[in-house]
């Protein structure tokens, strides 16, 4: 496995080589750095610079586009943390909080990789659009993060062969087995037993679904106010 990767980013310059070591670095920075906040209810802070935002080319592309749907489902379950629907339970309460966590932490990492890899390349914070979602209906929230959960695993999935540096292929690999930890509670949630239905996962080969780009994001563009582009991304 090489200990560094060079791609080219959007704006033609090229993407710095990020070690194994510079990797790991990265990765506990970001972690410890959303320890130090409310449990996954913080937000970004980067402004957006226009209304379309592109994800740029390459392998920076690729984490552009991860860390995109990162912000999305960390602003969800933020906001399901500040306004628990109407009858929520203590167990759902407890699940909610740790995934929570979890995606602050991924969109926390992707922050942080891409600013050490190609500093100038990350795209800032993306608006939220959950104006089709009712907070305080359990039936509108679980379905919504059905929803992100499973669109998340596809996109992970679907992503994987456009990676060229191997260390991030390896933390895609990572997070998609929590992303689909989380798809299989919500799924639970709603339906017991339905946590690896035959919609997610092919029955006649026990592989979960996979999306493109433009699949995932044709399904997210409804819940982000800028319009993302991905003409370049894993090119």
């Amino acid at each position: 496995m090489p200990k560094s990767v060079m791609h080219a980013t959007r704006a033609g310059q090229p993407l710095q080589p990020v070690g194994r070591r510079r990797f790991l670095q990265v990765a506990s920075v970001a972690t410890a750095s959303t320890a130090l906040l409310i449990s996954g209810c913080n937000k970004d802070d980067d402004t957006p610079s226009a209304a379309t935002v592109d994800l740029g080319s390459g392998d920076v592309g690729v984490l552009n586009y991860a860390y995109a749907l990162e912000q999305l489902e960390a602003a969800f379950y933020a906001q399901i943390i500040a306004t628990p629907y109407t009858g929520i339970s203590a167990e759902e309460q407890a699940y909610f909080t740790s995934i929570a966590k979890h995606e602050a932490i991924h969109r926390d990492f992707f922050k942080a990789a891409i600013t050490a890899a190609a500093p100038g390349n990350i795209i800032g914070s993306l608006t939220p659009d959950f104006s089709s979602v009712t907070f305080t209906d359990r039936s509108s929230v679980l379905s919504t993060a059905k929803t992100f959960e499973d669109l998340g695993v596809a996109a992970y999935n679907g992503a994987g062969k456009l990676l060229k540096n191997t260390d991030y292929l390896l933390l895609a690999g990572k997070i998609v087995s929590v992303e689909a930890r989380h798809a299989a509670v919500i799924r639970d949630l709603i339906n017991n037993g339905d946590f690896a239905a035959d919609d997610v996962v092919d029955a006649s080969t026990g592989l979960d679904k996979a999306m493109s780009v433009d699949e995932v994001l044709m399904a997210a563009q409804a819940f982000i106010k800028e319009k993302i582009t991905a003409t370049n991304v894993g090119k």
